[in-house]
């Protein structure tokens, strides 16, 4: 019987991943299962030393892990790129997206704007200050807990506006996706995967890796919101 192969990734890309696994286990017979969790509580595991074979992470997230020794020289590779988008409670006024100056006005316009945790919540903290918008929405931000959809606190009614990776809030309940950042502010954040110096099977570790990577992958991506990195 093959051996299991694990691995650890953020929840951005849970949803792809549930997806190859499956499709990677049927037509190739190899099974494989993500754990998924927040970007920062999956990194905080990874230095803590949780066992797994492969790590789906944002770019920045796993460079820096493979810094620290926590992968496997040369197994590091980019696999899909996320646009960050907006989203409003279904049944509110939809705002419009097409210039920096719409969205100036959503943001203004806004009473509980709700971002995550990971490297699309960084990169929102960095445009509003590009907007020099800082002081004026200090008290409107509400930061989702880690591994908490944003898109949760749009159904809930703790927020009128939120911004998280596509694939976090595409086909969620009670939550309309409104589209992109225009322009110049639009956020794209690049996920990589990597074998995990824990693995107790390498070789096909990175045989799954490779498979991640490949054209089948590629649509899955694009059918949950992201697209492969060499698109």
């Amino acid at each position: 019987m093959n051996q299991e192969i694990s691995g650890l990734s953020s929840m951005a890309t849970r949803p792809i991943l549930a997806e190859l696994s499956e499709h990677i286990r049927l037509a190739h017979r190899i099974p494989v299962r993500f754990e998924a969790a927040g970007g920062v509580e999956t990194a905080r595991r990874v230095r803590e030393g949780a066992e797994a074979d492969l790590l789906v992470l944002a770019d920045g997230a796993l460079a820096a892990l493979e810094k620290e020794g926590h992968l496997l020289a040369g197994t590091v590779r980019p696999l899909w790129i996320s646009q960050v988008v907006t989203a409003v409670p279904e049944g509110t006024p939809v705002p419009a997206l097409g210039s920096e100056s719409d969205l100036r006005a959503a943001l203004l316009s806004a009473e509980r704007i709700a971002y995550s945790t990971g490297p699309s919540g960084t990169a929102l903290i960095d445009l509003i200050g590009r907007l020099d918008l800082t002081d004026t929405l200090r008290h409107r931000l509400i930061q989702a807990a880690p591994g908490v959809p944003v898109g949760s606190l749009l159904s809930s009614g703790q927020a009128d506006l939120a911004f998280q990776q596509h694939s976090e809030l595409m086909d969620l309940p009670g939550v309309v996706v409104v589209g992109p950042l225009p322009g110049d502010t639009a956020i794209n954040s690049l996920f990589s995967g990597g074998v995990l110096t824990s693995s107790t099977q390498p070789v096909r570790a990175r045989e799954v890796l490779d498979l991640l990577g490949s054209d089948t992958a590629s649509k899955t991506a694009r059918a949950r919101g992201m697209r492969a990195r060499a698109e």
